[in-house]
């Protein structure tokens, strides 16, 4: 085989790697859409999240900055955030199913979580102002724990307001 044959050959497989890799993070991004539209439906919020690349960047660099030891803490950012952390590489259907399951701990009527309970991951997936989303997972660097982020624009759990 000739030098340019070669070269032509590893160009089309390098192609062919970036389509595959493009393809499998759109369906990522849109099963991430898809479970919170779901559950945003599930209680009347008809408006739906939509992907959007600067939230998904935002998150894809905290998420490289939190993978270093694997704590979790929120960022300081003006958008909302969910995080997740488990120790095996978890499932975008897992990751979103964690913060909805949460729904059973809020309490529409008083607007709160139930004692000791966590629900804000829940009300943000469904706040109805938050139209945008870009969420990112990484390997810790121990490699044996992952990290989720999803960024929300604008950020839901406003003080004194309702999800829905």
């Amino acid at each position: 085989m000739s030098p340019i044959n070669s070269l032509a050959i590893f160009h089309l497989v390098v192609l062919a790697a970036r389509i595959h890799l493009s393809s499998a993070n759109n369906a990522t991004q849109q099963r991430y859409v898809h479970l919170h539209n779901e559950a945003r439906r599930n209680v009347g919020i008809g408006i739906g999240m939509t992907w959007d690349k600067t939230l998904e960047d935002h998150a894809h660099s905290y998420a490289q900055k939190l993978k270093v030891d694997c704590i979790i803490e929120h960022s300081v950012s003006h958008y909302g955030e969910n995080l997740a952390w488990a120790d095996y590489d978890f499932t975008v259907d897992h990751i979103v199913k964690m913060w909805v399951d949460e729904k059973q701990f809020y309490d529409y009527n008083s607007n709160t979580c139930a004692p000791n309970q966590m629900c804000g991951h829940y009300t943000q997936v469904v706040w109805r102002k938050s139209v945008r989303l870009g969420c990112a997972k990484e390997r810790c660097n121990n490699n044996h724990q992952f990290i989720a982020i999803c960024n929300y624009d604008p950020p839901g759990n406003a003080a004194g307001e309702r999800p829905f």
